[in-house]
C-alpha cells in the first residue's frame, strides 16, 4: 500500500519517471514503464532489477549492441487484423524495420555458447524476428521506401508504358515549344512546366490565342498563361489512365502481402511487444548510467542498509552548479527499526527522509539506484509518508489536522512490513501537547515494529528514542565554528537545533538572544550545550580514528613492502655471490692457462727472444684487461655512490615534509654520544656504518666503501653484534641495486604539478628528476600548465642547475605546447 495518493509527487519519483520516459524511443515503451508500478514480490523485483542491470552493462561494455530500429507497430497491426484492409507502404517499411531490429536483438542476446546476460537471454527466449517476412518485404519495397517495378509483372508492364508515353509527350512538347519560340509566341528562355499533373507551355497572355490547347493555370500577375497543346492532350490522358492502373496494381500487391502475413499477426505482435520491452529496459539502463546507479543487494527480510546513497534529483541540480551531494549512510534493522533524526533547520533532515523514500520506491519499481553496490535493501508491503503542508480550505483542514489524519491512516494500516516516513513530527500545534501526542504515536509505531525514519526538533522524542528499545537517534552534523550545516547523518546520538548559533549568524540582536536563553532556562540550554559537545567530541574522535586507521594501513603497507624488498635483496645477494664466485673461478682458470701457455711456449722455443717477447706481450695484455675491469668496477662504484647520495637527499626531503605535515609528533629517539670508531645506523633504516670523524653536529660515517657526512641526530649507536649482523644481511650495493629495480618497475615518465605552490612543486620535481636519473630514463615530461608562466620558469631554473639534464623544452603544440616541459637526460 502506498499512501497518500500523491506519494510519487511528494518524493519526486514522478520527475524520475519523466526523465526515463524521455529516453524511450516508442510510445509502447512509455506505456510499459508506467505500468511497472510498486511491487513487493521478491521474484518480480529481482527480475526487473536483473534485466536493467544487465542492460546497463551492455550499454557500457558492448559496442556492437544493435541500439536502433525501435518503432511503434501496434496501430497498424490492429488495422491489419481486419479483413479487407491492407498496410500502406510506409507502414510496411516500419514493420520491416521493427522485425529486423527484433531479429538483431534476439541474435545478440542468444549468440555463442556462453550466456553472458542470462536475464536478457531468457527475456529473448521464444521471440521470432520473422526473417521470411523481412525478405518478402525486401522483394516488393526498395531501400527508399518505394514499391519495386518487379513487385509484379503487371506493375512492371504499366510503368514501362508510362515511361514510353512520357517520352513521347516530352518529345512532342519540345517540338511545339521550338516552333512557338521561332514564331515569337513563347519567350526564348521559356521551359516546359507541370500544372495539375499535366505538361504545359508558358505563353504570354497576349499570345494565348495563337497556341491551340487547354489553359490550366496563369501566373499571379496574369501575364503568363500555362497551356497544354491539343497535340499532347490525348497522350497525357493515356498517362493519367496508366497511373490509375499503376495505383490499382500497387494496392493489389499491398493487399496480397497483408493477407499473407495476417495468420502470423499474433507472433508479429509478440515481437513488437518484445521490442518495446527492450526499449523500456534500455531507457532504464541509460538513466542508470547517467546517474551512477547500481543494483544493490536484495535482502531477504525487511531491512534497509544504505551506503553512500545520493538523492538523484539533488545530485543533478548540484552537478549543474558544479557541486556534489553529500552521500548518506543509514540503516534500519529488526533490532533498530525506527530512526529519529534531529538537528538544525536547513541541515538536511527532510532531504535525508526523501532520499530514503525515493530510493526505496525506485528499487521496488525496478529501477537501479545511486548507492554503493554493497547496500542491502529489503522489500516492504507499504510505504507511508507525511511531509509538507496539506492544509485545505475546501476540506476545512488546517496544517495540524492534515498531519493528524495522516497519522490516523498510518496507525490503521502500517505494520511490521511497512515503511513510515514522517517529517517534522508533532509540529503545527502547541509544543507540549503536540510533543506528547507525537511521542504516543511513536510508541505505537514501535510496538507494531514498523520501520521508519522520523525527523523532529522535539526534545521529548529524542529522550524517548534514547531509552526505548528498537529506536535509534540520529543527528545531522553542524560546523559550530563556521556556523554551517555539514549535511552528514550520524546515527547513535541526538542532534542539537543550534538555534542560538544560527540566530547570531543571521544577525539577530544580542539582547534578544540573551533574553531567549534566560527564558529557555539553564536546564534546556545545558542539554543543548551537552549535545553540541557530544557532536564535537564524536567528530574529533572519528577524525582521530581515521588518522590512526590510515597510519596503520601505511605501516602494514610498508611492512609488506620492506618484507618483499628484503626477500628480493636476499635473492639478489645470493645471485651476485654466485656470479662473483663463478667470475673469480673463470679469471683464475684463465690466468693459470695464460701462465702455463707462457711457460710451455718459452720451453718449446728454447728461450728464443722473439717468441718469448710475443708470449710476454700476450700476458701483459691479459693483465691490462684485468686492470680495465677494475677501473670499470670503480666507475660503477662511484656511480652507485652518487645515486646513494641522491637517495639520501630524497629521504631528507621526505622526512622534512612529513615533519611539516604532522601537527604532533612522538618523542624523538634519544641521541647517544658518539665517538670515532663507534658503530652506527641511520634512523628508520637498516644501513650500518662506522664513525670516522666528528665535527660539531656533523658526523662522517663510512658505509662500506662509501663515505658520507650526516647530522648527528640522524644516527643511532648500535652494538658490534648488530653491526656484524646488519653487515651480513644487507650489503649497500645490493640494497641500492634492489631499490633501483623497484623504482624502475614503478617509475612513471610524466609528473603532474598543476595546482601546486612553487615550493611544493619544486620538491616534487627534484624527487622526480632524481628517480629518472636513478632508473636510467632518457626523456620525461613535467605537466605544469600554462597560467602566468611563473611555475614553469621556476622549474626550468632548477633544471638548468642539474648537470644530468641535457635540455628542457616545450612539448609539441599538438600535445600540450608550453603547458608541458620535455626533459632530456644525459
Amino acid at each position: 500500500m502506498i499512501y497518500p495518493d500523491n506519494f510519487e509527487a511528494k518524493i519526486g519519483f514522478d520527475r524520475i519517471r519523466t526523465q526515463v520516459e524521455a529516453l524511450c524511443a516508442t510510445a509502447g515503451a512509455v506505456g510499459k514503464l508506467r505500468a511497472e508500478t510498486f511491487s513487493s514480490s521478491h521474484d518480480e523485483v529481482r527480475r526487473r532489477l536483473a534485466l536493467v542491470d544487465e542492460m546497463r552493462t551492455v550499454l557500457m561494455m558492448e559496442s556492437d549492441f544493435p541500439d536502433g530500429g525501435f518503432v511503434d507497430t501496434d496501430a497498424f497491426l490492429r488495422k491489419a487484423r481486419i479483413e479487407g484492409t491492407f498496410l500502406d507502404v510506409h507502414e510496411i517499411v516500419a514493420l520491416r524495420k521493427a522485425l529486423a531490429a527484433t531479429g538483431e536483438l534476439v541474435a545478440f542476446f542468444r549468440r555463442g555458447d556462453e550466456i553472458k546476460y542470462p536475464s536478457l537471454h531468457a527475456f529473448s527466449d521464444g521471440v521470432d524476428g520473422f526473417p521470411a517476412i523481412v525478405n518478402h518485404i525486401d522483394s516488393i519495397i526498395d531501400k527508399f521506401g518505394k514499391v519495386r517495378d518487379n513487385a509484379s509483372a503487371a506493375l512492371y508492364a504499366v510503368r514501362r508504358s508510362i515511361r514510353e508515353r512520357e517520352g513521347q509527350v516530352s518529345k512532342r512538347l519540345q517540338q511545339i515549344m521550338s516552333q512557338a519560340q521561332a514564331a515569337g509566341i513563347v519567350e526564348a528562355d521559356a521551359a516546359v512546366s507541370i500544372r495539375e499533373g499535366r505538361a504545359v507551355i508558358p505563353v504570354a497572355a497576349g499570345n494565348k490565342k495563337k497556341l491551340k490547347g487547354f489553359i490550366h493555370d496563369e501566373s499571379a500577375t496574369g501575364k503568363t498563361i500555362y497551356i497544354e497543346p491539343v497535340e499532347v492532350v490525348e497522350l497525357n490522358n493515356e498517362i493519367k489512365e496508366l497511373e490509375y492502373e499503376e495505383r490499382r496494381e500497387i494496392v493489389r500487391i499491398l493487399a496480397d502481402f497483408t493477407d499473407k502475413i495476417r495468420p502470423d499477426l499474433d507472433g508479429i505482435a509478440g515481437a513488437a511487444d518484445y521490442l518495446t520491452g527492450i526499449d523500456m529496459i534500455r531507457a532504464k539502463g541509460r538513466h542508470a548510467l547517467a546517474n551512477q546507479c547500481v543494483r544493490p543487494i536484495l535482502a531477504d527480510g525487511t531491512r534497509l542498509e544504505l551506503r553512500h546513497a545520493r538523492h538523484p534529483l539533488l545530485a543533478q541540480a548540484l552537478a549543474r552548479e558544479g557541486g556534489q551531494v553529500v552521500p548518506l549512510d543509514l540503516w534500519l534493522t529488526p533490532e533498530k527499526h525506527l530512526l529519529v533524526i534531529s538537528g538544525p533547520n536547513a541541515g538536511g533532515k527532510s532531504v535525508c527522509l526523501k532520499t530514503v523514500g525515493l530510493l526505496q520506491y525506485m528499487f521496488q519499481c525496478g529501477y537501479l539506484i545511486p548507492v554503493s553496490e554493497n547496500s542491502e535493501i529489503g522489500l516492504f508491503d507499504g510505504i507511508f509518508i507525511d511531509i509538507g503542508d496539506e492544509q485545505s480550505i475546501e476540506n476545512d483542514l488546517s496544517t495540524y489536522s492534515s498531519h493528524l489524519l495522516n497519522m490516523k491512516h498510518m496507525l490503521a494500516h502500517a505494520g511490521e512490513r511497512s515503511l513510515v516516513l514522517i517529517d517534522e513530527f508533532g509540529t503545527g500545534t502547541e509544543p507540549v501537547i503536540g510533543g506528547a501526542i507525537a511521542e504516543s504515536i511513536l510508541e505505537r509505531l514501535r510496538e507494531r515494529r514498523c520501520f521508519g525514519v522520523i525527523t523532529t526538533h522535539y526534545a521529548n522524542l529524542k529522550y524517548y528514542a534514547s531509552n526505548a528499545e528498537g529506536i535509534a537517534n540520529g543527528a545531522m552534523t553542524f560546523d559550530v565554528q563556521n556556523i554551517r550545516p555539514l549535511f552528514r547523518l550520524e546515527i547513535g546520538t541526538p542532534g542539537s537545533s543550534f538555534a542560538v548559533e544560527i540566530a547570531r549568524k543571521i544577525g539577530l540582536p544580542e539582547p534578544i538572544i540573551r533574553s531567549a536563553i534566560e527564558k529557555a532556562g539553564s536546564d534546556h540550554m545545558n542539554i543543548e550545550r551537552q549535545l553540541r559537545e557530544i557532536s564535537r567530541d564524536k567528530r574529533y574522535w572519528e577524525q582521530k580514528r581515521d588518522r590512526i586507521r590510515i597510519a596503520e594501513k601505511r605501516v602494514d603497507e610498508l611492512a609488506e613492502k620492506y618484507g618483499a624488498e628484503l626477500a628480493q635483496l636476499k635473492d639478489e645477494r645470493s645471485r651476485l655471490i654466485r656470479e662473483a664466485k663463478s667470475e673469480a673461478q673463470r679469471l683464475t682458470a684463465e690466468a693459470n692457462r695464460q701462465i702455463e701457455n707462457t711457460i710451455r711456449t718459452i720451453k718449446e722455443s728454447q728461450a728464443e727472444k722473439e717468441a718469448t717477447r710475443i708470449v710476454r706481450r700476450k700476458l701483459d695484455d691479459f693483465r691490462e684487461n684485468l686492470a680495465k675491469d677494475d677501473e670499470a668496477d670503480e666507475r660503477i662504484a662511484r656511480k652507485i655512490a652518487q645515486l646513494r647520495e641522491r637517495e639520501e637527499r630524497r629521504m631528507e626531503r621526505k622526512q622534512r615534509k612529513q615533519a611539516e605535515a604532522t601537527p604532533a609528533k612522538s618523542e624523538p629517539e634519544k641521541v647517544l654520544e658518539l665517538k670515532e670508531g663507534a658503530k652506527v645506523r641511520i634512523k628508520e633504516q637498516d644501513t650500518v656504518g662506522e664513525v670516522l670523524t666528528i665535527k660539531g653536529k656533523k658526523v662522517t660515517v663510512a658505509f662500506g666503501q662509501i663515505t658520507t657526512t650526516l647530522d648527528r641526530d640522524r644516527l643511532v649507536v648500535v652494538s658490534n653484534a648488530e653491526f656484524k649482523k646488519q653487515g651480513r644481511d644487507l650489503k649497500p650495493a645490493i640494497r641500492l641495486d634492489a631499490g633501483i629495480s623497484q623504482r624502475r618497475l614503478h617509475f612513471k615518465h610524466t609528473l603532474d604539478v598543476r595546482g601546486m605552490r612553487a615550493a611544493e612543486a619544486l620538491d616534487e620535481v627534484q624527487d622526480f628528476v632524481d628517480d629518472a636519473i636513478m632508473v636510467g630514463a632518457t626523456e620525461v615530461r613535467i605537466l605544469h600548465g600554462k597560467g602566468t608562466g611563473a611555475l614553469k620558469e621556476e622549474i626550468r631554473r632548477y633544471l638548468r642547475t642539474v648537470s644530468e639534464v641535457a635540455s628542457a623544452d616545450d612539448e609539441h603544440v599538438d600535445q600540450g605546447g608550453a603547458g608541458i616541459t620535455v626533459v632530456r637526460l644525459r
